[in-house]
């Protein structure tokens, strides 16, 4: 039996803070758009540079705290799958289409300075390299250190035990 591959891996700046809304059902969907570029240098030695648009959609709790955490300008890793969906437009008639990413992974990759905005109130939070996963339920910060995180529990702002603290892991903690 042969097996199929559709994964996308990308690292982008949000060109706009995300929208959540909710479903008829209760789930909460998050979209926002990443911008990311690419430079070389042509045949004259110039450096030329272009940037690709995508189109982000997380779900449930990674939604919520895509929501929560990142706004315009955030530095972020990506992993998912593309998916297209299509529509009949009411005006035309048409059948349109749009392709976007459905993220099942994040990684914030700004510096904890670099990306505080409004939407953040100051509260302990992980350091830099904060990784949530939709599929794994899982943290982990950049040290390669790992600890699991119960993402049936995460909360938007409300109750100050509710946040996400620093994870106070050692080298010798790591069982490998």
């Amino acid at each position: 039996m042969t097996k199929d591959l559709n994964k996308v891996m990308i690292i982008g700046r949000l060109g706009t803070d995300p929208d959540m809304r909710y479903t008829p059902g209760g789930n909460p969907v998050t979209t926002f758009r990443v911008a990311s570029s690419r430079q070389w240098k042509d045949s004259s030695g110039e450096v030329r540079e272009v940037t690709e648009w995508f189109s982000i959609v997380t779900w449930n709790k990674l939604a919520q705290i895509c929501n929560h955490h990142l706004s315009k300008n955030t530095r972020v890793y990506l992993e998912g799958r593309l998916q297209t969906r299509s529509w009949e437009d009411q005006q035309t008639g048409q059948t349109r289409y749009k392709t976007e990413i459905v993220a099942s992974d994040m990684i914030i990759l700004d510096q904890r300075s670099d990306q505080r905005s409004a939407r953040e109130p100051s509260y302990a939070e992980p350091a830099e390299g904060r990784n949530w996963s939709s599929a794994h339920n899982h943290h982990h910060n950049n040290h390669n250190h790992t600890a699991k995180v119960d993402t049936d529990h995460v909360t938007l702002p409300g109750d100050e035990d509710d946040y996400l603290a620093p994870l106070d892991i050692g080298d010798e903690d790591i069982p490998f």
